[in-house]
């Protein structure tokens, strides 16, 4: 039995969506006339996944890609069926029940049917590469291989819940310093560009010598009004110029490095893709997977390019027999503690174990540096936006201290 997609009209001839599954398109036609419905369009969710995946991807809105809670909660929810016994047929079908999403219901329904019609789970995912990423595809086929997919799900619904918990600790934490710079730019921008020419071009129009400080502040003041929109235009095509020059290794590479090496932001960047990297190789290497399958696609997890770089040249020397700590130490990108551990766990026959306290350990670094950064951003940014101001309340102050003087 597969799942499908249909678009149909009711009996006022209203336009009507939904999922209903069933063995062939002519059966689910079916059963869309008993229920008193005109089928318009029938695809089957499995094959309409296949082909947007092979053409580029998986649309947000009519593919099958899950966001980081989706993913969560839909691991969390299988993990648990499955491991109160429920068939993993059944498993499913209690999981597109209970979700509220279409697109959770529809690739959900999706795999089932893979699975119902013999395939195993990894390979039903494999069908929605959009949705599930190859962490979960490969940790999956390790868990069916050892008969342990109860607890390999739930290794899989904790990473997905931990990974979801760290990504809002960090939007929370840049939320409120994000809202606030963008605030204090516009309430500047408002005083430069329009309060400030209409009190100030009193003064200046009475031709009296007025204060360096309110002869810079009309300054400035023409300068944005004249150029502003077009500085404004000139970051925006900065930004896209820039976005563009991404796409090309050699300068991402380059970037990437240069990031890895400022004081505070590089160390926030490699934290946060070792930690990243750590937990998805102990989770596949926990699971069975082999070091080097888990090394290839926990480099996937990498957004810096020179740290995916040194995990692929890392896996080259383990596949010659050095070992992985040493593999990793080589390129010096890696935390030193981090690679402490990693030889701590293969000297111990303990490696999954040491992973995971690897990467728990720099998930707490990871946090610990967001949080004191943002403890200092915030007051810095107070008493910045404090010193533009007052400086522009004196300029316009100034020549109303000095006003008879002015005035004669």
């Amino acid at each position: 039995m597969s799942a499908y997609e249909y678009s149909a009209l009711d009996a006022r001839g209203k336009q009507v969506k939904g999922l209903i599954e069933g063995d062939t398109q002519r059966q689910v036609r079916q059963s869309l006339r008993e229920r008193g419905l005109t089928p318009l369009e029938i695809r089957e969710v499995a094959d309409k996944a296949v082909k947007a995946a092979s053409a580029g991807g998986f649309s947000m809105n009519r593919g099958g890609s899950f966001n980081s809670t989706e993913l969560s909660l839909f691991t969390r929810q299988l993990a648990t069926l499955i491991r109160s016994g429920l068939p993993l047929d059944e498993a499913l079908a209690a999981v597109s029940q209970q979700s509220e999403s279409k697109r959770v219901q529809r690739v959900t329904l999706g795999v089932r049917s893979r699975v119902t019609e013999g395939n195993s789970l990894a390979k039903a995912l494999g069908d929605f590469p959009a949705a599930f990423p190859p962490l979960f595809r490969a940790t999956i086929e390790a868990g069916e291989s050892a008969g342990k997919l109860d607890s390999v799900l739930e290794r899989l619904a904790d990473y997905a819940e931990r990974s979801q918990a760290i990504r809002s600790k960090v939007m929370l934490a840049t939320f409120y310093p994000a809202i606030l710079t963008f605030v204090a730019i516009g309430v500047i921008a408002l005083l430069m560009a329009y309060v400030v020419p209409k009190v100030v071009g009193v003064f200046d129009s009475i031709g009296a010598d007025l204060p360096p400080l309110t002869k810079g502040l009309i300054a400035t003041s023409d300068f944005l009004q004249a150029w502003g929109l077009g500085i404004f235009m000139a970051l925006i095509l900065g930004f896209l110029v820039f976005k563009q020059a991404l796409k090309s290794d050699n300068f991402r590479r380059k970037f990437h490095l240069w990031v890895l090496r400022l004081p505070l932001i590089g160390r926030l960047a490699r934290g946060a893709n070792t930690g990243r990297f750590m937990r998805t190789l102990g989770i596949l290497f926990g699971s069975g997977v082999p070091i080097l399958d888990a090394m290839r696609i926990g480099s996937q997890v990498v957004e810096n390019l020179p740290m995916k770089e040194a995990i692929d040249a890392a896996a080259k020397r383990v596949r010659e027999g050095a070992s992985l700590n040493k593999s990793l130490a080589e390129s010096r990108l890696f935390p030193p503690i981090t690679m402490h551990l990693i030889g701590s766990g293969e000297a111990s026959g303990k490696l999954d174990e040491m992973l995971d306290r690897a990467a728990e350990n720099q998930e707490r670094e990871l946090e610990t540096l967001i949080a004191a950064l943002m403890s200092l951003f915030e007051p810095i940014l107070i008493l910045t936006m404090g010193s533009v101001v007052l400086l522009i309340v004196l300029a316009i102050l100034l020549p109303i201290f000095n006003l008879n003087q002015l005035v004669q």
